[in-house]
C-alpha cells in the first residue's frame, strides 16, 4: 500500500481509503462479522484510512467500526466521520449549528468507542448558519483533542475558498480535505472544486469511486440493473447520475484496458483517479471481504500517462465558461512570460 500525505498536512493515509456506508445498511449492505472481517483485510493490506458518518445507517455503521477496530491499535489508523444530516425528529437535530456540532461530535465517539477523531468532516454546506460560527465549532473540537482535522464534503469551490480564508483570518484551523463525488462517468469537480482544493491546499477523496459499481462492467446497458442490486435498489438516484450512453462508452475502453492490463475493470477506474496528484485517495465501499482484496491493489499500482488519457479522452470532458474563454483569449494576455 502507498500513502499520499492529506492536503497540505503532515497526515498520512492509505491511497485506498475504506468507506463503511455498508456497514449496518440493510438490503445492500452487511452484518457485523462480515464489517468487522472487512475491516480486518482492509488494515492487514496496509490500509490505515477509514471512513465513517454518523448518518449511515442511523449510527450503526459507527458502532460496528468502533467494535472492529477495537481489534487494532487504534493509533495506527486514521479514522473519519462526519456531520450535517438529520439525526433526529427536533429542530436543531442537523446542519452546522455550534449546538449540533459539539452533539454530534460526542455521539460519534461515543458510537466509535474511542476519545478522538483524526479527521472530522462537515458533510455538507448549511446556508443557514454562518461559517464562522461552524468553523469556531470545528476548531474548538481540534483544541480540545477530540478532533485532530477538519474537512468538509459537497461543499461548493467558492465556500472551500472562503472557509479557509476565514479560518486563516480567525486563526481557525483550516480545512485540509474535500470529500467530494468523482468518477470516470462523473467528472462535474473537474471544473472548480478540484482546482479550488489545489489551491488551498486540501487533499481530494473520492466517493463513489466506481460509480456505484457501474466501472466494475458488471451491468448491462441494454436488460438494466437487477431490482435486487445496488443501481435497482437506488434506482431514482444512480439511473440518471450514471444510466446513459456516453458512461457505457467510457464503461468499455475501461474493460479494454483492463484485459490489457491483466487488472479488473475496478481497478482500472480507481488507478485512473489516483494518476492525478491532486487525489489524496479513494474511497471504496464493499458488502464483501473478497470485493475489498480487488480494490487493496489500487493502493500500489498505476495506470501510464497514455492509458489515462486514452480513459479521459472516451467522452471529452467540456470545462464549459470561463474555461473555454480563458483557452481561446489567454493568448492575448501571455507570450512574453520567462
Amino acid at each position: 500500500m502507498k500513502y499520499r500525505y492529506l492536503g497540505r498536512s503532515g497526515l498520512l493515509v492509505s491511497r485506498v481509503c475504506l468507506g463503511t456506508m455498508t456497514f449496518g445498511m440493510k438490503d445492500w449492505g452487511c452484518d457485523l462479522a462480515t464489517s468487522t472481517a472487512i475491516t480486518d483485510r482492509f488494515i492487514e493490506g496496509g490500509g490505515n484510512f477509514i471512513d465513517t458518518a454518523d448518518m449511515y445507517s442511523a449510527g450503526v455503521s459507527e458502532e460496528f467500526l468502533g467494535k472492529a477496530i477495537a481489534r487494532h491499535r487504534r493509533d495506527d489508523l486514521v479514522i473519519a466521520s462526519k456531520c450535517w444530516f438529520r439525526m433526529g425528529p427536533t429542530p436543531n437535530n442537523k446542519g452546522l449549528s455550534r449546538k449540533h456540532i459539539m452533539e454530534a461530535a460526542e455521539a460519534s465517539l461515543r458510537r466509535l468507542g474511542t476519545d478522538y477523531l483524526d479527521l472530522y468532516q462537515l458533510h455538507g454546506p448549511d446556508p443557514y448558519t454562518p461559517l464562522e460560527e461552524t468553523l469556531r465549532a470545528m476548531d474548538d473540537l481540534v483544541r480540545s483533542g477530540k478532533v485532530r482535522y477538519v474537512g468538509c464534503s459537497n461543499f461548493h469551490g467558492w465556500q472551500i475558498v472562503k472557509a479557509n480564508a476565514l479560518a486563516t483570518a480567525r486563526g481557525f484551523s483550516p480545512l485540509i480535505s474535500g470529500q467530494h463525488l468523482y468518477n470516470l462517468l462523473r467528472r462535474d469537480i473537474e471544473r472548480e472544486i478540484l482546482p479550488a482544493c489545489a489551491d488551498q491546499g486540501l487533499g481530494v477523496l473520492c466517493w463513489s469511486p466506481l460509480a456505484s459499481g457501474l466501472l466494475t462492467g458488471k451491468y448491462d446497458a441494454q436488460g438494466g440493473p437487477a431490482k435486487d442490486s445496488r443501481v435497482g435498489l437506488r434506482a431514482a438516484i444512480d439511473m440518471p447520475r450514471y444510466w446513459n450512453d456516453a458512461s457505457f462508452r467510457i464503461i468499455e475502453c475501461v474493460q479494454s484496458i483492463a484485459a490489457a492490463t491483466a487488472k479488473t475493470p475496478g481497478q482500472v477506474a480507481l488507478s485512473w483517479l489516483l494518476h492525478d496528484r491532486r487525489v489524496t485517495s479513494v474511497i471504496v465501499g464493499t458488502r464483501r471481504v473478497e470485493q475489498l482484496s480487488d480494490a487493496l491493489v489500487c493502493g500500489d499500482w498505476n495506470l501510464t500517462d497514455e492509458q489515462q488519457r486514452q480513459l479521459a479522452d472516451v467522452v471529452p470532458f467540456a470545462p464549459g465558461y470561463p474555461h473555454e474563454w480563458m483557452q481561446i483569449t489567454a493568448a492575448n494576455t501571455a507570450g512574453h512570460e520567462v
